[in-house]
């Protein structure tokens, strides 16, 4: 990791087990034996580096009515429910009804198969874990909810349930995250970008963030506290990261100039002081400011602190894109990188497309050093500087783009592929070789009928269902192209 995290991800999960209280008499014994196995599931969770809250064994309705209760006031992001044997739908149904954050069952028998030669009852409902996850799901479905999701498997030595386990906790620290956002916004979307408006009250309905809305003359005053110690600072920090080679082809670049170096670096440490003080969590702005004048030297030349900081764990997204924003946000979170990026030319010879942007990167997904280049002029927008280039590690990709359909609601459109290594243009943009299925021709066909905005955040891996159990959390419409 090229730059710190400056935030742990984290998140606030619950867990309780369930069994049948008739049993406890029948068995001496078992109800221990079951609060082992609850015990090792929660430091299973936990060591996912998150707060576990353990409410402890239900067997009957008048505790789950009294849990009910507990559980919403704990402020979690995500239940896991642990079927250490069977249990009547009463423990469940209740709780269910009664949490608005997703409820997971998970079933984890100790033995991956009964000693059938030597099997007693005690030995089965020990190992009872599935048994009355029929019954959990389809009272769920009554009481008006979703089918709860399943971890299905083995409580030692199943490195598939350990990674749906992590999976999940990886959702919980995106909701926490995504919930408690304070998302910076200043300026305006790019003029005639339909697709970028964004009903900000909406943002808060659907996804929990509050939109703070600055003042970009915040950053033209906070500038004037910048030390020179601390630009100093900030040019070394800059020049450690990045190479700075000759300019290529493009004759819009050049080898970075130390006016361009310097610039860049005062203003990410002004960029610092502006996230400190309005303690945002993410930034997205487009602002042109007066030609020829101090404001727009900043805001034009936010790109390098941008994109440290979206490395550290705060996206940062230009063209004004707070929906953008909030996709690089989660897939930072559940920890894939987040790139702001778009579509660029096809490669109809060998099946791929370039996938990139002008303007800030999650360098920490770089394959190789980035690079910085000095642009004589950013295309399409106002003034010159500094600007980030390199490709996404070489493998398999994701891609998230929120949406908004007729009604007003969103929509995430998600899509896996595979970043392929080879040459991207020189051009001080970010590019990936992305390679899609079926072909690159359908592919991009599906992807436009799916209603996506034009950006969307880019991050490493093979993460869709991931982001699905997202939107699905959220109450929000998804698919997969």
């Amino acid at each position: 990791m090229r730059v710190p995290r400056r935030k742990p991800r984290t998140a606030r999960v619950g867990l309780f087990g369930v069994g049948y209280h008739v049993y406890w008499n029948q068995f001496p014994g078992l109800l221990d034996e079951l609060h082992n196995k609850l015990n090792v599931l929660d430091s299973k969770i936990q060591a996912n580096r998150v707060e576990v809250v353990n409410f402890g064994i239900v067997d009957k309705a008048q505790d789950a009515y009294a849990l009910a209760a507990r559980l919403k006031a704990a402020d979690l992001d995500l239940v896991f429910c642990d079927m250490v044997t069977y249990a009547t739908s009463a423990t469940f149904g209740i709780i269910v009804r009664s949490l608005d954050v997703p409820i997971v069952l998970v079933a984890l028998q100790p033995l991956a198969a009964l000693d059938y030669a030597n099997a007693t009852t005690y030995m089965q409902l020990v190992n009872d874990d599935f048994c009355s996850v029929p019954e959990f799901t389809g009272v769920a479905i009554r009481m008006g909810k979703p089918a709860p999701e399943v971890i299905l498997g083995t409580l030692e030595n199943d490195s598939a349930a350990d990674a749906e386990i992590a999976d999940w906790c990886d959702v919980a620290k995106a909701l926490n995250s995504v919930r408690r956002a304070r998302i910076g916004h200043f300026g305006h979307p790019i003029e005639h970008m339909l697709d970028m408006q964004t009903d900000q009250t909406a943002l808060t309905a659907a996804f929990g963030c509050h939109i703070v809305q600055t003042e970009a003359d915040d950053l033209l005053r906070l500038q004037r506290e910048v030390t020179g110690e601390e630009i100093d600072e900030k040019r070394q920090e800059i020049l450690d990261l990045f190479d700075t080679p000759d300019p290529g082809s493009d004759p819009l670049t050049r080898r970075l100039s130390d006016e361009h170096l310097t610039t860049a670096a005062r203003v990410a440490v002004t960029l610092d002081k502006f996230v400190e003080l309005h303690e945002l969590d993410g930034l997205a702005y487009y602002y042109e400011g007066e030609p020829g004048s101090e404001l727009r030297t900043i805001v034009t030349n936010l790109i390098v602190g941008n994109s440290l900081l979206t490395a550290a764990g705060f996206p940062m997204c230009g063209e004004s894109d707070l929906k953008t924003c909030l996709a690089m946000l989660l897939m930072d979170r559940i920890g894939i990188g987040g790139s702001f990026a778009e579509f660029h030319p096809i490669d109809f010879k060998e099946g791929f497309v370039l996938v990139g942007h002008d303007g800030p990167h999650h360098i920490n997904i770089a394959e190789g050093k980035p690079v910085l280049r000095s642009l004589t002029k950013y295309h399409g927008k106002p003034g010159n500087g500094a600007s980030v280039e390199f490709r996404i590690k070489d493998g398999p990709i994701t891609m998230l783009s929120i949406g908004i359909n007729a009604q007003g609601r969103f929509k995430f459109v998600l899509a896996e592929g595979q970043s392929v290594h080879g040459p991207i243009p020189a051009t001080g943009n970010t590019n990936t070789r992305g390679f899609f299925q079926p072909d690159v021709r359908t592919f991009l066909k599906r992807w436009v009928a799916a209603g996506p905005t034009h950006h969307f955040a880019l991050g490493i891996g093979h993460r869709a269902e991931t982001l699905a159990r997202i939107a699905t959390a959220l109450g929000i419409e998804h698919v997969t192209v």
